[in-house]
């Protein structure tokens, strides 16, 4: 039996960071057969310590220190899989998770069609991703593109503690491999987590959620950015335009049942991300609302994204990724038509 630093009870005021770590120790807990393994995720706790203790509790055959060697990290947890285990991988970074591209791609995506229905590998790879910490070369990008693109996958990201503490557990019960992808800059953000609720009364893993009723304009958006939309609705509130905002929470499968039903009362959509602009989410998301709120459209999607350029170094972030301006810009734009 694990060691607990503390009861996980009651409603607690959690960081991201802490939900994820919570979240991780109760799957522990729960299943024998879930592995937590990459680079210095046991005695150093990962670099963003989000596996901080678990390692001490629950030993170094459930908590496992690996090479810095990603394409093994997730070669391994494939056929851990296979072996009736649920493993869970971090990349400490996002830009290092593209050494493991081939196995994610060509193993991890395809083995259950690959077998038929046979072979299932319930694998869920963390992700630290997007900007905002200020790093170097690698240590800042935004990937969800890849992963969305490859048939085989599950994609979601958390923007709130209790997000991230019911959306890590769903992700390690999922029999389908799951790119979990979390907005490292917003780590440290709190929130209020019912730690007694059951995952049964958790929001269901692949749907999106309106976060803010608004009648003028709907907004997307979804992990690192929810926090720039907030503001940007609080602003535009004072010039009497009610944005409401929507957050996506899942990339694969993309659930835009409420987007469509928020265009049609609203008539304008603005999408935002910090991956560029070319082949992004935003483009997926705004020719699927075309196909199915034509008629209610009253201006043409408005995207604002990250550039299409390799992410810049830290002294040129606030230029590159998306702020309260840039969407308050979108949505004076939407209203000029």
């Amino acid at each position: 039996m694990a060691k607990q630093q503390g009861p996980l009870t009651g409603t607690q005021t959690l960081t991201i960071g802490k939900a994820l770590n919570l979240g991780l120790r109760r799957a522990l807990e729960d299943d024998p057969k879930v592995l937590l393994m990459g680079e210095d995720v046991g005695r150093l706790g990962g670099v963003f310590r989000i596996t901080d203790g678990l390692q001490k509790d629950f030993g170094e055959d459930r908590v496992l220190d690996s090479p810095l060697a990603e394409a093994g990290i997730v070669g391994t947890a494939i056929g851990l899989a296979m072996r009736g285990y649920r493993p869970v991988c971090e990349m400490q970074f996002d830009g290092f998770s593209y050494p493991a591209f081939d196995q994610v791609t060509n193993q991890l995506a395809k083995m259950h069609y690959r077998s038929r229905g046979r072979i299932t590998l319930p694998v869920v790879i963390r992700i630290p991703f997007g900007g905002g910490i200020g790093s170097v070369e690698h240590h800042s990008e935004s990937p969800e593109t890849y992963y969305m693109h490859t048939a085989g996958l599950k994609v979601v990201t958390p923007s709130s503690a209790v997000d991230a503490y019911f959306m890590i557990q769903q992700a390690i019960r999922s029999n389908d491999p799951v790119i979990f992808l979390e907005p490292k800059a917003r780590y440290y953000e709190k929130g209020e987590v019912d730690l007694d609720a059951s995952l049964a009364s958790a929001e269901p893993l692949h749907r999106s959620r309106v976060v803010r009723a608004g009648s003028d304009a709907t907004v997307v958006g979804y992990g690192p950015t929810m926090r720039v939309l907030r503001d940007s609705a609080d602003a535009a509130a004072e010039d009497g335009r009610l944005l409401e905002l929507i957050d996506l929470r899942t990339l694969s499968p993309l659930d835009l049942d409420p987007v469509y039903e928020s265009v049609k009362r609203t008539g304008r959509l603005i999408v935002v991300h910090e991956a560029p602009t070319n082949a992004g989410p935003a483009a997926e998301i705004a020719a699927r609302v075309q196909n199915e709120c034509f008629y209610s459209l009253e201006a043409p999607v408005q995207r604002v994204t990250g550039f299409d350029t390799p992410y810049p170094a830290s002294k040129l972030e606030e230029h590159f990724l998306p702020d309260l301006d840039r969407v308050l810009d979108a949505v004076d734009r939407t209203f000029s038509y």
